[in-house]
């Protein structure tokens, strides 16, 4: 079964999909692409304090509507972490974590500003998710370019498992962001890969430089 373990397809919870009809469009074009499958990680940020109740619920909806139009498509409910003092250390209190697959947990840096991070040591956030009986996988390394590669094995012998966003290969995050990847890979840091999935323009740019037919 093809599996997208990263997606931002659920209606009006983040910087994804705005509304239901987007939702769906988004959705249909993930069934074109081939997949069955596709864990819907809304975020969990500053800007976005969705809880495990708001996601299932919008997942819940979506779910109902692809029913009615006959898009085959199986959805999992489940978040992205931002690892920031202002969301996480509540999640982490609270125990609200939605896991994919059973147990893993999708965590994401800060794209560009690594002060934002605040006290949390990454590592260690790692190493408290595998002991609470998580395997928690770090979203697009390949976007941090403030890490270094020593930064990234440190994570992976904390236990993180590294997940790739389709494109980045292809250009759509920019020449650094390619090199970035290309790197990792070379070295054999990632476990999954994930489209990322957001609005009309990632579908475009998917249709037009990974998924070309013909």
């Amino acid at each position: 079964m093809k599996v997208d373990c990263h997606c931002h397809i659920l209606p009006g919870l983040d910087d994804g999909a705005q509304s239901l009809e987007e939702s769906v469009f988004l959705a249909s074009k993930l069934a074109s692409w081939g997949y069955e499958r596709v864990v819907c990680t809304s975020h969990s940020s500053f800007l976005y304090r969705n809880t495990p109740k708001t996601v299932a619920s919008a997942c819940e909806l979506l779910r109902k509507e692809l029913q009615a139009r006959g898009i085959m498509l199986e959805l999992v409910p489940s978040m992205e972490y931002r690892l920031i003092p202002e969301t996480w250390l509540d999640v982490r209190e609270n125990r609200r974590l939605l896991p994919w697959e059973g147990n893993h947990i999708l965590v994401e840096l800060p794209i560009h500003d690594p002060t934002k991070i605040g006290d949390i040591v990454p590592s260690a956030e790692i190493r408290w998710l595998l002991a609470e009986g998580y395997q928690p996988v770090l979203a697009h390394p390949e976007r941090y370019l403030y890490l270094t590669m020593e930064d990234y094995r440190l994570l992976k012998e904390a236990g993180a498992q590294f997940q790739r966003n389709l494109g980045t290969l292809e250009g759509m995050y920019g020449e650094a962001v390619s090199v970035r990847a290309e790197a990792l890979q070379a070295e054999g840091m990632y476990d999954w890969l994930g489209t990322d999935l957001h609005n009309r323009k990632y579908a475009e740019f998917f249709d037009g430089y990974v998924f070309k037919k013909g």
